[in-house]
């Protein structure tokens, strides 16, 4: 498994003369996907010539061990150390889903419960916002309905890194274990006798797409415009400046109607249709791919009930991994990491399971 990297070598010592020429960096979508793909290599081959080094020193120790009783003990540390660099550089060598070098696009919608489920939702909102921070990474709100009590109905928003991430750490290899359905468990605002209801909200998670991701045919789009709706600036409810794209040949449907023009919300809608679009191509991929390789995309995303948020006892659980903790108030306020891991854990285990079949 490990010789496969002395076949990347040369193709990192190509990226890193590439990157160096002016002609690549004129292209910025050209720049940033070699970047992303020599930081990947870079990782890898670091971790390699680690695994390598400490096997070296780790046979020099045993061959010394003769002469004084303590390079014995060196030479197992060694290799206690060296399996360890063996299980990381094994992590590195799983393929990936190419989306998750990519941005999000993360949608939430309100569900079962109303006003509540609403409210739900811009929770949800919040703890991604908080988590994003943490990660140093934008976000920028795309769509949004609200509604009466400050809650959302739907908001649509763009999460995007700064600089090249780390192999694993873009957006969307993270944020797209989100996917699926949230139950909360808590009293509402709304209820006058201190009972606990329980209602959802759902998330929606998609890589962000570029042009040169999805190809589209103007002629396969129907545009329609119409007056916003909800909280806005002067113009927003008094102008048909809300736009909704629907691309006739899939029937997917995008809309926008947050900005001020008619131009710039079409261009949002675009950025959620193209994704949305993206999304559909790949699972197509996958339900034609093998039931192993099926399970490795899927291993813990988008299935029902993903997670349930219990406030009155301050309980979070994941229900895909069987990860609980009593920090809720702390989840919400954007600490993700350990939960995150678990399903970041579930899903490398059931891919080095394949590759090992």
């Amino acid at each position: 498994m490990f010789e496969a990297v002395e076949g990347m070598l040369g193709e990192h010592a190509e990226l890193e003369q590439r990157l160096g020429e002016p002609e690549t960096h004129a292209d910025a979508r050209l720049a940033k996907r070699l970047n992303r793909r020599y930081a990947e290599l870079s990782s890898l081959i670091g971790v390699w010539r680690e695994w390598q080094r400490l096997g070296d020193d780790a046979g020099a120790a045993r061959e010394l061990a003769g002469e004084d009783p303590e390079f014995a003990v060196e030479a197992a540390e060694l290799d206690v150390r060296r399996e360890a660099a063996a299980e990381r550089l094994r992590r590195l060598l799983v393929p990936r889903e190419e989306a998750d070098e990519k941005d999000a696009l993360l949608e939430v919608k309100s569900g079962e419960g109303g006003e509540e489920s609403a409210l739900f939702a811009g929770d949800l909102l919040r703890m991604y916002t908080r988590y994003a921070e943490r990660h140093g990474w934008s976000v920028e709100v795309l769509d949004a309905t609200e509604s009466d009590l400050g809650g959302y109905k739907s908001v649509t928003v763009a999460v995007k890194a700064k600089g090249t991430p780390q192999p694993g750490e873009a957006p969307y290899a993270l944020l797209k274990f989100e996917g699926g359905v949230h139950r909360v468990q808590r009293v509402p605002v709304t209820e006058s006798q201190g009972r606990v209801h329980t209602s959802a909200a759902g998330v929606l998670v998609l890589p962000e797409a570029e042009q040169v991701d999805v190809s589209v045919d103007d002629n396969d789009l129907r545009i329609d415009v119409f007056r916003s709706s909800g909280p806005g600036g002067q113009s927003v409810n008094t102008t048909d400046s809300a736009v909704r794209i629907t691309h006739v040949p899939s029937g997917i449907v995008a809309s926008c109607q947050n900005e001020k023009s008619q131009l710039q919300n079409k261009e949002q809608a675009m950025r959620i249709l193209r994704s949305r679009l993206l999304a559909v191509a790949e699972e197509a991929a996958a339900a034609e791919a093998s039931d192993a390789r099926r399970s490795q995309i899927r291993t813990v995303d988008r299935s029902e009930r993903i997670r349930t948020y219990n406030y009155p006892e301050n309980r979070i659980s994941d229900h895909r991994t069987g990860y609980k903790s009593y920090n809720l108030d702390q989840v919400l306020d954007g600490d993700l990491e350990p939960v995150l891991q678990s399903c970041v854990d579930a899903d490398m285990a059931a891919r080095l399971a394949a590759l090992e079949d």
